[in-house]
């Protein structure tokens, strides 16, 4: 059987290596699609990363993690030299992949003439696919766990997962933060509104990034 599957496995690769450019980037895509399909790690989206045009791949509203010019210097110079070592993250919508990390990597493919040369102005993505409040969080995840997250812009992503709805509960657990965090986050933007009438616990603990609550809640009012 292996040597049935390694005997496919080339005869496709010669029919690919054939083919021109887009043609051939589109079937690559559509093999490890199918590979995907049967794959026992098809739950995690490092299963699949797939290249796609530049354009189609578009920064989101809500990053939070700002890049200093050394440090976006310091990136170009890593991609160029070692090349792409981890793809973008992204989320499908219709013709168009919007980032949820890989923000700066994106940009580095983008707007650095010779890395954009080398891969021929496409890009490596992985995709996941969560409602915006998911996502959102998510991007937090990723910014935190490398030590890239800026109070600020933390506050205003709390402002705006408030604004789409979500419990202090739901966004403390989602973003691995304390009681004590999430509190002071609210109140550096300065809108008492966001305290009004939000059932929170001072108690809370984020343990491995999960916030437990506990019995004492109290109400906050603005």
């Amino acid at each position: 059987m292996m040597n049935r599957i390694e005997a496919l496995a080339a005869a496709l690769a010669v029919e690919i290596e054939a083919l021109p450019l887009a043609e051939k980037v589109e079937a690559l895509n559509a093999a490890r699609r199918a590979l995907h399909a049967v794959s026992p790690f098809r739950s995690e989206p490092v299963d699949l990363v797939t290249w796609v045009p530049n354009d189609t791949v578009v920064a989101n509203e809500y990053n939070s993690n700002k890049v200093a010019s050394p440090e976006m210097a310091l990136l170009h110079r890593s991609i160029k030299e070692d090349g792409y070592t981890q793809p973008i993250v992204t989320f499908p919508a219709g013709d168009t992949s919007i980032v949820v990390d890989g923000f700066h990597r994106h940009r580095v493919g983008k707007e650095k003439a010779d890395v954009r040369e080398r891969v021929h102005g496409y890009l490596p993505v992985v995709g996941i696919d969560k409602p915006i409040a998911e996502r959102m969080a998510s991007t937090i995840r990723h910014n935190r766990a490398r030590g890239k997250h800026q109070v600020d812009l933390m506050s205003e992503m709390v402002v705006k997962l408030v604004n789409l709805g979500q419990s202090d509960q739901a966004i403390a657990r989602q973003l691995g933060l304390s009681a004590d965090e999430l509190i002071r986050l609210k109140a550096q933007t300065g809108l008492a509104a966001l305290f009004a009438n939000q059932p929170f616990s001072r108690s809370w603990v984020a343990i491995d990034g999960e916030a437990a609550p506990a019995d004492d809640t109290i109400e906050m009012d603005a």
